[in-house]
């Protein structure tokens, strides 16, 4: 038995190929509905009906090589193990095949589930699939993890060219066996997408679709073109990528096929996307090697004595993007109706929330976590603890963004800024980067928010609450 969870493909699928390999009477795969989990870990109905929308597809890449997709419901996140031993067992199933995930209640129930398939006489294969280095393969020269990115990122080259990104093809058509497939719900209760499904098509086929595009007409470019928002200049990969209906491996090979083969020297574009793909293996290794990031605990322990501010009202403008920054307020009106925000934008906003408001990244991290079709525990909490200096940054913690100057040095003909924030369409473009310009008067004419804060004071206010932070442990 193959227990799919987000990995949703037959291609370059670890677990799936060996399953294929070993197999001599057939393959049945399992998929696990967890409302209990889903809530606990703030997923999303966007996130959601995309999973589900892709598992479907999968299915039907399964059912065509006689592979049969048992969808099973539990009640807790607790009941997993037992459930999926059960349903192999009921399948006449002799061996489970997975790919690792690298959160502390996902690594708890592989634990647990190993256990009982030890118990119940199944053998066990895992796989590190969601990775293109391994959590564990790449330490300091002290062999401790590593805390800092840039010199992680070295050593990922260095594991990269040694052991190399090789995929796997999809398996031959299996012998047919005599298990039935079971449908897949359209939808599960408390989790209906208020999105339009066309933003995010699902399957595989358009992925790699997208990937290839991608690679073929902009990853060239991707140094230049990555933080402007207002065009296509990013691969928006990124739901795919999370979902597991492609590959990380695949990436690296579509972009390294438009620089001689190198994923490391040669055209910056290239270069600058790898390394993005090295940052989500990065905050993969940071969840394993400090688990309690997974715990909304600071990577940096000190960071856990900020005062962070109670103001409710002030979080719910910032959701709603009635901030009065209009690109602080364009991203997050991006984000609730698109289910998606550019990455620029995501350091912005989560800036925004901890510098300038100095509210607890927490909350923006579930607020993220919640509505993003993309969200992804490592990288959404990697990326919010970056922006509130709570993280794995090797910066100082008076970086704060002026949400100003990022407008106008990323969206400098407000295209962005007026596709998400109507009210402001007739708002000249010099006004939009300047508070001065955009004043009272012309915020009310037009119907747009007065500003929460004045950025200036938010920043030394910010600024004040770091320093001299203790290094020591909190109580």
């Amino acid at each position: 038995m193959v227990w799919f969870r987000r990995d949703l493909r037959v291609h370059d699928n670890l677990a799936l190929h060996e399953a294929s390999e070993r197999a001599t009477d057939g393959i049945v795969a399992v998929w696990v509905v967890n409302p209990d989990a889903w809530r606990r870990h703030d997923d999303g109905p966007a996130k959601v009906d995309f999973w589900l929308r892709n598992l479907r597809c999968l299915a039907d890449a399964l059912a065509a090589r006689n592979i049969p997709l048992r969808v099973i419901r539990v009640a807790r996140m607790e009941d997993e193990a037992d459930a999926v031993v059960r349903e192999a067992a009921a399948c006449g199933c002799h061996a489970l095949y997975f790919n690792r995930e690298y959160e502390i209640d996902e690594l708890r129930r592989d634990r647990d589930v190993v256990e009982r398939c030890a118990s119940a006489g199944l053998r066990v294969h895992h796989h590190d699939d969601r990775v293109a280095v391994a959590p564990g393969r790449v330490l300091t020269g002290s062999k401790t993890p590593y805390t800092v990115f840039t010199p992680f990122r070295r050593a990922w080259y260095a594991a990269l060219r040694e052991r190399g990104w090789q995929t796997v093809p999809a398996p031959k058509p299996q012998p047919r066996i005599d298990v039935k497939a079971t449908e897949i719900p359209a939808e599960v209760e408390g989790f209906t997408s208020p999105l339009d499904a066309s933003l995010w098509p699902a399957g595989e086929d358009f992925a790699q679709r997208r990937l290839a595009h991608f690679a073929e007409a902009t990853v060239r470019r991707y140094e230049t073109t990555r933080d402007v928002p207002a065009i296509d200049g990013t691969s928006a990969l990124s739901p795919y990528l999370a979902a597991g209906v492609v590959s990380v491996r695949q990436c690296i090979t579509a972009a390294v096929a438009q620089n001689d083969g190198a994923p490391d020297v040669g055209n910056e574009g290239v270069v600058t996307w790898v390394s993005e793909l090295a940052w989500r293996d990065f905050y993969q290794h940071v969840m394993v090697a400090f688990p309690r990031v997974c715990m909304y605990r600071a990577f940096k322990r000190e960071t856990e004595r900020v005062p962070w501010r109670t103001a409710p009202a002030e979080l719910a403008r910032w959701s709603e993007g009635q901030t009065g920054f209009p690109l602080v307020d364009a991203a997050m009106r991006q984000l609730v109706k698109t289910g998606w925000m550019h990455n620029r934008l995501r350091m912005l906003t989560a800036m925004f929330l901890t510098k300038d408001l100095l509210l607890d990244w927490r909350a923006g991290e579930r607020f993220f976590m919640h509505h993003l079709v993309d969200g992804d525990l490592g990288a959404n909490n990697g990326g919010w603890q970056w922006s509130a200096s709570t993280g794995t940054d090797a910066q100082p913690y008076f970086r704060v963004f002026n949400p100003y100057a990022q407008s106008k040095r990323f969206d400098p003909d407000g295209t962005f800024i007026r596709r998400f924030v109507p009210e402001l369409q007739s708002v000249s473009t010099t006004a939009l980067h300047d508070p001065a310009k955009l004043s009272v008067e012309v915020r009310r004419r037009v119907g747009y928010a007065l500003p929460m804060v004045d950025h200036n004071a938010a920043r030394v206010r910010a600024i004040t609450a770091f320093k001299g932070l203790s290094t020591a442990e909190p109580a």
